[in-house]
């Protein structure tokens, strides 16, 4: 019989976040469950658990630029500089435009 790993998330107290607790091998998700159990509840430490194949869990790890919320962050978000791009883009520039420097 071969063995799985199965990912184990767990949740401390109610309403705080489930949370990556650590990894369980098992032949199955019965036994995944019952160890899972032992580990991550038998103190009382866990108030729900998640137990997840680990060929089920997906990485995502490429995003797409039109979600670049620039505004959001710390460093700032410069008007000026979107303008300028946006601008170029569209083949004018500050000095074509009334009042333009």
């Amino acid at each position: 019989m071969t063995s799985r790993v199965f990912e184990v998330f767990r949740r401390e107290r109610a309403g705080a976040p489930m949370q990556h607790a650590g990894s369980v091998v098992a032949p199955d998700a019965r036994f995944a469950e019952i160890y899972a159990r032992e580990q991550y509840g038998r103190r009382g430490e866990s108030e729900a658990l998640w137990l997840v194949p680990r060929e089920a869990v997906g990485e995502i790890d490429e995003f797409v630029d039109e979600f670049d919320l620039k505004y959001r962050r710390v460093d700032g978000y410069s008007i000026k500089e979107r303008l300028r791009e946006a601008r170029a883009r569209a083949g004018t520039s500050l000095r074509d435009l009334p009042g333009g420097r």
